[in-house]
């Protein structure tokens, strides 16, 4: 018998108990691609979308000309807008068609910490994390083939990210300390029954304070996959080891300091929205475990 023909037809909503989720299929890697490749390809659109709108606005807020530049001489002021902008873009991933059915993670560091919590496959986690690699590379390198000098300027660079003037070691706690507090985030609002379906609103707040807080330290990422997208176009790799450490390190004890205070059990499900229609991969809701 097909492993996944035997999995019942899953309710629609929230991720139901600790049960449902024992009968999730064990996949190979081959049947993880046929099943959910849709997924993949979501969430490799996701970050992909992500990255080209960073580098849109970057170059709209940070090339000298561009007639936003020109008119706003605050870098604060230029800060706040570039936080809004990303703020409203990961928002818009999120509640998007292909953001609730992939669950719009976007970063290797949020698919690693729901796999450490037992909420995705590990063939699920592992193409997951490949996808948003591919999509962030492909995503700055798309803009640089249509706005080429615009974003290559050194005042843009492809919206790197690299340690600021206090140095590496600043650089590296930032990163730790607002991945924690997203991850931290994430998990009490979209596992609290009234909040949930803020999760979203919650991230994007979050990304817009960070780049208008945090950036001049690390340049903000939280995300392996978005640092490695910029640098990848812009050749410069000092400091990558950061974003590669500091951010899933950040969101593995957020979540594991959640698992002492609440319990295995709580974490219901690892998409940021899931009041929706659309099939979840994670818990089996509305026919995700059956083929």
């Amino acid at each position: 018998m097909d492993l996944l023909s035997a999995q019942p037809a899953a309710a629609t909503g929230r991720g139901g108990p600790a049960s449902r989720q024992a009968l999730r299929p064990l996949l190979f890697p081959s049947r993880a691609l046929q099943l959910h490749w849709p997924e993949y390809l979501m969430e490799a659109a996701g970050l992909g979308f992500f990255m080209i709108s960073a580098c849109l606005f970057g170059a709209l807020y940070e090339n000298p000309a561009s007639p936003v530049r020109q008119a706003i001489a605050s870098t604060l002021l230029r800060r706040i807008l570039m936080g809004l902008s990303m703020g409203l873009t990961s928002m818009a991933i999120v509640y998007s068609p292909w953001g609730k059915q992939s669950g719009a993670h976007i970063n290797p560091s949020v698919t690693l910490t729901f796999f450490r919590l037992g909420k995705i496959a590990k063939w699920d986690a592992v193409f997951y994390a490949v996808a948003q690699f591919t999509g962030a590379i492909l995503g700055v390198v798309l803009v640089g083939i249509f706005l080429g000098k615009a974003i290559s300027h050194p005042a843009v660079r492809y919206v790197v990210t690299v340690p600021g003037k206090a140095g590496v070691a600043a650089a590296l706690l930032a990163e730790f300390v607002i991945a924690f507090l997203l991850m931290t985030a994430i998990l009490h609002v979209s596992n609290h029954h009234r909040l949930s379906r803020f999760t979203g609103w919650f991230v994007a707040a979050l990304v817009a304070i960070y780049i208008t807080v945090e950036a001049p330290f690390s340049g903000m990422s939280m995300n392996p996959a978005r640092s490695l997208g910029s640098a990848f176009s812009a050749g410069v790799f000092n400091g990558l080891w950061i974003y590669f450490t500091a951010p899933p390190l950040g969101m593995l004890c957020a979540a594991q300091l959640y698992l002492w205070w609440k319990g295995k059990f709580a974490v219901r499900c690892c998409k940021l929205h899931h009041n929706s229609h659309k099939r979840c991969i994670f818990c089996g809701a509305n026919g995700g475990f059956v083929s």
